[in-house]
Order: structure tokens, then C-alpha cells, then sequence
């Protein structure tokens, strides 16, 4: 059995824009769901959403035979999270709040066998190499895997160009929920001061010959970003998605339902 081709990794290096979408409900039902509606790719959450081991597993599973590639955010650095992430298939990598070069090193030392790295032999047992169906995985994994780490902060941000710099790093992705909060404009990712750190994380990473993606599910801020220079967007989330139209589909009943007052003056 030849290694599994990573999609996501691919598709980037065709340069075409990658649009995503976040997957929050933490469910192998509603992925699958998810990855039929065409998006390029999609954000299986394991930061803020309340998934496990097991649960994004099963996300997995549920969306393999669709086109949309999965990206997996684990919740935070642990090297033994993301053995357990790696071996269970997951590709395409995203860690939050990276904050320093050292902390990218570190993180690429955890998706690798040694002597390159730290990640822990599984053989066997595991579903990334299909139970040993896969020859020589230990020499070859690091081919298809693709990192993607997250600045979040303005030390991230001030960072960025050493973090997109390290070997193995394939991406960084801006996190601008956080980095708004961080600098002290708390729910407004537009305010100048933030734009004018996103558009600088941007020109860093692609000046490192990296790529950058974004969360934006606002379109003027999407189309924005991608003239800026991110080539891997996600431009909607699962749940946002769902409330959104609930919302307004219940308010044309409630509207309709009011009853009629005469403007007539007496």
C-alpha cells in the first residue's frame, strides 16, 4: 500500500487558492455532513470545539471519501498529543499560539522520527501507516505531512518571520479572534493596529518563501487577505453557518406573524 497522499499539501503547492471551512460540532456525523458541501478544505478543531482523540478519529473516517481535506487543530504543544494525533492519521497539522522560532523547532521535532525528531514508533498499531501496510513509513512520513503553526499574539506576530523561517514549518496561519484581544481591541480584528500586523505576518511569511492562511468569514476581509498575499482562507464556520440561517429563517415567520396596525389617524 503506497502512503497516503496528502491533499491539502498538494493543493498548496498548485498555488490555486484554498478555501475552507471550520468544522465545530466535534461530530463524525456533521463532518460528513461538512465535507460534502465542496469547501477545499476543513478545519477539524481540536482547541475549541470538545473533541478527543477518538472523536476526531472518527471526523476522519467520516471524511475521507470526499475531496474536502481535513486540517486538525490540536489544543495545544504536547509532543504526546501530537504523536497521538500523527498516528491516527491526521496530515495537515495546525498548532496554536506559537509565539517563538524555538517553539516551531520544537514542534517539528515532534512530527518526526528520530534522529530528526522525538515522535515515539507506533508500527503496527497505528492507522497512519495502515497497521505496517505501508512500507518504509518511518522514512517517508515527513514527505506528505504539512505543519501549519498559528500566530496569535503580538508576540507571534513580531516573531513571524523567524517562525515561518524554520525547516519544516509549512505555513502560518494568523489567528486575528486572539491577536485583536492581545493588542488590546478586543472583538474588532479591523481596527488599523491589527490589519497593520496581519498585513506584516503575511509579507514575513511569504518573504521566508512560506504560505499564510486566515480565518475570515467576513467576505470583504477575505478578499482582502487573499490580495494580500494568504493562499489558504477559511471563509465560513459550521456552526456560525447553521445559527446564522436559523436565525434568519425564523425571523420571516416572526415577522409575518405580527399583527397589522392601521396607520390611520382619527
Amino acid at each position: 500500500m503506497n502512503m497516503p497522499i496528502n491533499r491539502f499539501k498538494a493543493a498548496l503547492a498548485s498555488g490555486a487558492p484554498q478555501y475552507g471551512i471550520w468544522a465545530g460540532f466535534a461530530s463524525g456525523y456533521a463532518a460528513e455532513i461538512t465535507a460534502g458541501f465542496g469547501y477545499d478544505w476543513m478545519l477539524i478543531d481540536g482547541e475549541h470545539a470538545p473533541n478527543t482523540v477518538p472523536s476526531i478519529l472518527a471526523q476522519l473516517q467520516a471524511v475521507a471519501p470526499y475531496s474536502s481535506a481535513p486540517v486538525v487543530r490540536a489544543v495545544s504543544h504536547d509532543p504526546v498529543l501530537i504523536k497521538q494525533l500523527l498516528d491516527i492519521g491526521v496530515q495537515t497539522l495546525m498548532i496554536p499560539m506559537v509565539e517563538s522560532a524555538e517553539q516551531a523547532r520544537a514542534l517539528v521535532q515532534a512530527t518526526r522520527y528520530p534522529p530528526h525528531g522525538i515522535r515515539g514508533v507506533g508500527g503496527g498499531l497505528t492507522r497512519a501507516t495502515r497497521w505496517d501496510a505501508v512500507p518504509d513509513y518511518i522514512n517517508t512520513a515527513h514527505q506528505q505531512l504539512c505543519l501549519i503553526v498559528q500566530v496569535e499574539s503580538r508576540a507571534g506576530i513580531e516573531n513571524a518571520a523567524a517562525i515561518a523561517a524554520v525547516d519544516g514549518v509549512d505555513a502560518v496561519f494568523i489567528g486575528p479572534a486572539d491577536l485583536s484581544t492581545g493588542l488590546g481591541h478586543v472583538g474588532n480584528p479591523s481596527h488599523p493596529e491589527v490589519q497593520e500586523k496581519i498585513r506584516s505576518a503575511i509579507d514575513a511569511t511569504r518573504a521566508a518563501g512560506k504560505l499564510s492562511g486566515i480565518l475570515a468569514p467576513a467576505e470583504q476581509d477575505a478578499r482582502r487577505y487573499q490580495d494580500w498575499g494568504c493562499q489558504f482562507i477559511a471563509v465560513g464556520i459550521d456552526i456560525s453557518l447553521m445559527r446564522q440561517a436559523a436565525l434568519a429563517n425564523l425571523a420571516r415567520y416572526r415577522q409575518s406573524a405580527e399583527p397589522h396596525t392601521s396607520s390611520k389617524t382619527y
